[in-house]
């Protein structure tokens, strides 16, 4: 498929400021990559923790962003998460969708399927591992128990938007990374990462109350 990029739609005041202060030195380190990606997924200012330039070297280019066409009936503005291909998309007017790249559930089980909604969004969310993920590894998440503040260390990145219905928090996340290389795998726990620029970027975009949709194992949003 080829992209005109006049399509891609960057919005997010970051990547402006990254393109100007920070482009001709990243071009520089990696001069085989297309300086409009490598802006895309440079270093974040402005943040109160760090926010790493992505090394494109370790993620496979059909997992970075792209406007693509879209030919499903969802209205604009829904997110609609597809764990079989890996892909989520923010669905825009005219037949478009912006696609990011995601990592999804190691299991069938851990995933939620339907749909749901934007109950809250978070900068720099605090972390708390579920009763479920500390009875099936204890030795790793038993000493978080108590939950981890946001930070660079904090495996939700730097944004991470809620899924809810009605009122009850389903404990379901769209989220970032502290480990980008695992995007486009299954590794998480249930809930769906993203590549950090990419879930800035989609948390800009969409407001609480926006609908949400995780299609089961084995249906595409493209089919």
């Amino acid at each position: 498929m080829t992209i005109d990029r006049r399509f891609f739609v960057l919005g997010a005041p970051f990547i402006l400021g990254a393109c100007t202060t920070r482009r001709e030195e990243l071009v520089l380190e990696t001069p085989r990559f297309d300086p409009f990606y490598v802006a895309m997924y440079a270093e974040v200012p402005g943040e109160p923790h760090p926010v790493p330039a992505i090394d494109l070297s370790k993620v496979d280019e059909r997992w970075w962003r792209r406007e693509v066409a879209y030919r499903g009936r969802e209205n604009p503005g829904t997110i609609v998460v597809d764990p079989t291909s890996r892909y989520a998309y923010l669905v825009l007017e005219g037949g478009r969708a912006i696609r990011y790249g995601v990592g999804v559930g190691k299991e069938e089980g851990f995933n939620l399927t339907g749909i749901a909604s934007i109950g809250r969004k978070a900068a720099w969310p605090r972390w708390t591992p579920t009763r479920d993920m500390i009875r099936r590894e204890p030795e790793r998440y038993g000493p978080v128990a108590g939950g981890m503040p946001g930070g660079a260390d904090n495996p939700l990145g730097p944004r991470a938007l809620y899924l809810y219905r009605g009122n009850r928090d389903t404990l379901y996340r769209l989220h970032g990374t502290t480990e980008p290389w695992t995007i486009g795998t299954q590794v998480s726990s249930g809930c769906i990462r993203f590549l950090n620029q990419d879930i800035i970027d989609l948390y800009n975009r969409v407001p609480v109350g926006s609908t949400a949709i995780v299609l089961p194992t084995g249906q595409s949003a493209m089919s």
